[in-house]
């Protein structure tokens, strides 16, 4: 998804300044305006609604002309497992088939999703890992999901073998920055 601003705004406005530093997405999918959580409900819906990306894998909010550039915590979305099975962006957009599932060495869960790769929210991990499987059909144990940190195999969760992933090669592996600048 390419954000792209609003054409009649950019021609009133054609010389407003991005903006840097102010707006973040934490690792459970709060929107924060200098460190501080966003809690209105319009808000963040706006937020929500003019959330993309630019060509240069920057992920950002427009606000009319402005683009609003977004640091993130870890990955550009965080994704919610649902008791049902289904999985949710932290806009409550559906987050699609999931191509790929990671481990990365803290312990961190990555979904290569349709829309770019999620963070699974923490108070989703137990879900998640009940439905990992070792290659014998058993539940994934803490030895199991250890050896695919340490870069080892053999564990699956929904069919898909999960690999190990380092945190600080997400970014580049997935093609976004995690801290904008000018």
């Amino acid at each position: 998804m390419i954000s792209s601003p609003d054409s009649a705004a950019l021609a009133r406005w054609p010389d407003v300044p991005a903006c840097y530093d102010w707006l973040s997405l934490d690792r459970r999918g709060s929107w924060r305006l200098q460190g501080e959580v966003v809690v209105h409900a319009g808000l963040a819906g706006f937020l929500n609604a003019n959330y993309g990306r630019d060509a240069a894998g920057n992920w950002l909010v427009h606000n009319g002309p402005q683009r609003v550039f977004v640091a993130l915590d870890y990955a550009p979305w965080v994704l919610r497992l649902h008791p049902d099975g289904g999985l949710t962006t932290h806009t409550g957009a559906d987050a699609g088939a999931i191509a790929a599932a990671y481990l990365d060495e803290e312990g961190n869960v990555l979904l290569d999703a349709p829309r770019g790769p999620g963070l699974l929210d923490d108070r989703d991990l137990a879900a998640f890992v009940a439905q990992c499987r070792r290659s014998d059909g058993g539940v994934a144990d803490d030895e199991a999901l250890l050896a695919v940190m340490a870069g080892g195999s053999g564990v699956a969760w929904r069919g898909l073998p999960l690999q190990a992933i380092a945190r600080d090669a997400v970014p580049a592996r997935f093609g976004f920055r995690r801290w904008p600048a000018p």
